[in-house]
This record gives structure tokens, C-alpha cells and sequence, in this order.
């Protein structure tokens, strides 16, 4: 009798080679420079209201005062300490754009998956809706979602997953066509598996390594949007504190106190540049390439 059970030949270590890719990964110094820069402005999100002299909303001083003893960052547009709200401000666009990248990855890695394993009309009819998907830009789809939904963090979070989905599907459904040719999969259909069981044991555990160098640009890319959409005022909503609300606050007053624009502008920047060197190192230990325009569609 035949043994239809994979071997480790056509199935490596999951763990191994995710443990191998990461180790190559940090090889590179642009990469190792990335993960430090995100851990640094990872501490200042989470850890910086801990340490903020005054609350996020507390109107402490003169609208535009100068650097001080009691204010390093000067104050802003009501006279709130800068220093206080950049430390109360970071966590919010983080946090909103890693569910939004984690919601379309779950949307997107299904779709992916089912069309590439289908190869036939389902894959036909899904290919057609990610084209649709596609040909719309990401910030207009989001801004008429949130023109005709209301604005809300979940609307934005949903709104951003959903422009994920059809660029992430792309990846995955190349990705899984090259596997399901695999003699592993073959023999989980011959031994009557169900789709569901071959989709998500057998296929998703070996595209692990395109996903991976795709989510520098797409993280990136929920950054600039979640920071966009509450510059626009579609996201928190004030007094609270955010990076680019402050920015959207004090940018009339930006040549009174340049400090409430640049360092929110700056810390934004630095979160997405460590992200794409982190991408950067990932696709290049992985040996594929990253489509950088995704960070801006």
C-alpha cells in the first residue's frame, strides 16, 4: 500500500525555517536598525503616558509658549503641554493600524487562499472583485465608507482592513497555486481531507514566508492611512490625544511653535521607516521583493 502521509522532505519544519528566516532577517543591519527604531517608538507609545508630566487634555500654560524648565516642548495651540500629549498620542495610531493590518490579512489570506487552491470559476469570480477592489484608490474608498457610515475608530479600522484585502489576496493566491501542486496536498485530497482542513493545515502553514515580506509595506501603509484619515478629523476626536491630530491642531501655528508639528511629523516618519527596513530585511532573507507602491495605494 502506498503511504500518502507527507514526508519531512516535501514538508520541512514549519518552526525551523520561520526561526531560520527571522535569524537571517537580523543578518542584515538595515534590518536590526528597524527592529531597535521599533521597539524605541513601541516604548514611547505604551510607556510614554506613564511618564507625561501633565494629563493629555490639561491646559497648562499660554497657547504657543516657548521651550521651558516647565514645558521642554513648549505648549500648544490651548496651551497643552506638547510633551505630554506626544507621550499620551502614540499608542492610538499603533493600535489602529495593526488591527487594521491583522483584519486585512485575515480577510485577504481567505480569499487568496480559496482562489488559489480553486482554480477554476471561484477563482475567476474572486480575481474579478479584487480587480474592482483595486481600481479604487485606498484613502477615497475609506473617506466615502466614512462619509457614509459615520467616523469612528471602527469604521476607520474596517475601512482600512478593506483596502488590504484585494492586495493581500494577490500575494496569497500566487502563493498557494505554487503549493497546491505539492505532492503533500495531493495526497491530503486523496486521502479525502476537507477543503477547509487542506486550505488552513495544509496550505497556509507554507505561504508563511511571502506573507511575512509583504507585511513591512502593508503595516506602513495602515500607518499612513489611520495617521491621513485623523489628520482629516475621521478618526479621534478632540481633546484627545493623537500624533496626527496634533499635527492637524497646530499647523497654523506652526512658525510660532514649529515643536507641536515636527515631532509628531517625525515620530510617524520613523515608524514607518523602521517598518519598511524590518520588510526590507524580511524579503530580502526570504530572496523575494516587496512591491513598495503598496505603501502608497
Amino acid at each position: 500500500m502506498t503511504d500518502l502521509s507527507p514526508t519531512h522532505s516535501e514538508r520541512p519544519s514549519r518552526l525551523s525555517e520561520t526561526t531560520a528566516l527571522f535569524r537571517r532577517t537580523l543578518s542584515y543591519g538595515s534590518a536590526r536598525t528597524g527592529v531597535g527604531l521599533f521597539g524605541l517608538l513601541l516604548g514611547v507609545a505604551f510607556l510614554g503616558p506613564v511618564f507625561a508630566p501633565y494629563g493629555e487634555a490639561d491646559t497648562v500654560g499660554v497657547p504657543y509658549a516657548k521651550p521651558s524648565q516647565s514645558f521642554p516642548m513648549g505648549t500648544d495651540v490651548l496651551g497643552r503641554d506638547i510633551l505630554s500629549r506626544f507621550l499620551h498620542g502614540g499608542h492610538t495610531v499603533i493600535v489602529l493600524a495593526v488591527a487594521a493590518t491583522f483584519l486585512g490579512y485575515a480577510g485577504g489570506i481567505t480569499v487568496g487562499l480559496v482562489a488559489g487552491y480553486d482554480r477554476g470559476r471561484v477563482d475567476g469570480f474572486l480575481m474579478r472583485v479584487v480587480d474592482i477592489g483595486l481600481a479604487f484608490p485606498a484613502i477615497i474608498f475609506v473617506l466615502v465608507l466614512v462619509a457614509g457610515v459615520g467616523a469612528s475608530p471602527t469604521v476607520l479600522v474596517a475601512g482600512v482592513a478593506s483596502t488590504h484585502v484585494p492586495r493581500i489576496a494577490r500575494v496569497v493566491r500566487g502563493a498557494t497555486q505554487e503549493i497546491a501542486v505539492r505532492s503533500f496536498v495531493e495526497a491530503a485530497e486523496a486521502r479525502g481531507e476537507r477543503t477547509r482542513f487542506i486550505l488552513f493545515r495544509e496550505l497556509l502553514p507554507n505561504i508563511w514566508t511571502p506573507i511575512l515580506a509583504d507585511f513591512g509595506p502593508r503595516f506602513a501603509s495602515s500607518v499612513l492611512l489611520v495617521a491621513a484619515l485623523s489628520f482629516l478629523g475621521y478618526g479621534l476626536q478632540p481633546p484627545a490625544a493623537d500624533w496626527a491630530l496634533m499635527i492637524n491642531e497646530n499647523r497654523a501655528g506652526i512658525t510660532q511653535q514649529p515643536y507641536a508639528v515636527a515631532f509628531p511629523v517625525i515620530a510617524l516618519r520613523l515608524l514607518t521607516l523602521a517598518v519598511s527596513l524590518i520588510g526590507d530585511g524580511i524579503s530580502r532573507a526570504s530572496g523575494r521583493s516587496v512591491d513598495r507602491r503598496a505603501v502608497y495605494t
